[in-house]
């Protein structure tokens, strides 16, 4: 079973540039990134010799890595690279010792600038909870059971991007981000959420703050406008984004497809994490109008256990799988890697996030795993 379903109806599909011979750009990052993406590429490996295909891999440097190697955390040879490929595979960046407030630039910038370079404007997070793991929640079965939420986050605008600075020394110091937002950026990411819903359930919620934020209001506006002109068969609602903080732990199961802006959506993904139990099995793919996709996990580089052999790469595994489908329009090699985790799962093989007092195998038992399911 897919997470979202085909958006042939959208330009950013309509092109696939030699779905049988790839390019595809490996950016481990920073943390237990290198480990995670380490494993996702041989799945990728396995699946092309499987299936006939020629993947071809570059590694290139992101985050934390590149600036102490280059003093910038998005080197001009990453972006080239990553401009040519077909495909990108991220693993993550940043970590204590980049975390210095003062520093000139921090790993995070340069995961900014691949989306802004990019156009990568709309992040797909699809929140689902495997069967096996409804046990691994925090939350009662009877509230999780059967949750399957997609988030399409904005990615290049908001307060993200917005205007910065400082002013005042010592006590009178201040700061400010500006959350700018314009229409046509609200337009792209509602219609392409429309569209999602479409292929699902044919519900979609916006969350905004519109009772306090000026952006929000546009986004309320424009979202509302966009949906009665082009989608008017479409389930559509809003909720404020304190509300819906609430409602993904109390009621996850009423919504289908959420669509959001930058900030709110990063905030309440990482809380929607918690329905499936960990952070360590949400994949996400942000894509634009055209040129590559990037996929990648939405959890952190994790510093603490890096090296350790002990990370969760099922939602850098389970990134493949958006990776082959959105970029390279390979369903059935998407889903043979979707099926090859659920199956791993069900013979109860876990690691150590998700394992809830249970045997826990590492990161690279775990991607071996799968690589043998796919073997069947």
């Amino acid at each position: 079973m897919s997470y979202i379903g085909r958006l042939d109806s959208y330009s950013l599909l309509d092109e696939v540039r030699n779905p049988l011979k790839a390019n595809i750009v490996l950016l481990p990052g920073d943390g237990i990134g290198p480990e995670i993406t380490k494993q996702a590429a041989l799945v990728l490996e396995k699946i092309a010799k499987k299936f006939g295909h020629d993947f071809e891999f570059s590694s290139h440097l992101i985050g934390g890595i590149a600036i102490d190697t280059t003093g910038d955390p998005l080197p001009q040879e990453t972006i080239d690279a990553c401009i040519a490929a077909d495909a990108i595979l991220l693993g993550a960046v940043g970590g204590p010792k980049w975390d210095d407030p003062s520093a000139k630039t921090r790993p995070e910038a340069g995961l900014l600038k691949i989306r802004k370079e990019l156009g990568l404007f709309a992040n797909l997070r699809p929140i689902r909870l495997f069967d096996e793991l409804v046990d691994a929640s925090p939350l009662k079965r009877e509230i999780i059971e059967g949750t399957d939420i997609l988030f399409l986050r904005e990615l290049t605008g908001g307060i993200y991007f917005g205007e910065s600075g400082r002013s005042g020394e010592g006590d009178q110091e201040s700061a400010f981000q500006s959350m700018v937002y314009s229409v046509p950026e609200v337009e792209r990411i509602v219609r392409l959420a429309a569209i999602a819903a479409r292929g699902r359930k044919n519900r979609l919620t916006s969350v905004d703050k519109a009772n306090v934020l000026e952006p929000s209001r546009l986004w309320r506006q424009v979202a509302a406008r966009v949906m009665a002109e082009e989608f008017p068969d479409v389930q559509y609602d809003v909720v404020l984004v304190d509300s819906m903080a609430m409602h993904l732990i109390n009621r996850p199961k009423d919504f289908d497809v959420v669509v959001t802006s930058n900030m709110f959506g990063d905030i309440l993904t990482d809380e929607a994490s918690m329905l499936p139990g960990s952070l360590g099995m949400l994949p996400s793919a942000s894509l634009g109008s055209d040129g590559p996709g990037l996929y990648e996990p939405i959890h952190g580089s994790a510093p603490d256990i890096a090296g350790k052999n002990i990370a969760n790469p099922l939602a850098t595994i389970l990134a493949v799988a958006m990776l082959l489908r959105h970029s390279l329009n390979l369903d059935t090699e998407a889903e043979s890697v979707e099926s090859a985790v659920s199956q791993v799962l069900k013979d109860g093989l876990r690691t150590a996030d998700i394992a809830r007092g249970s045997q826990a195998i590492g990161t690279s038992e775990m991607g071996a795993a799968v690589i043998e399911r796919l073997n069947r």
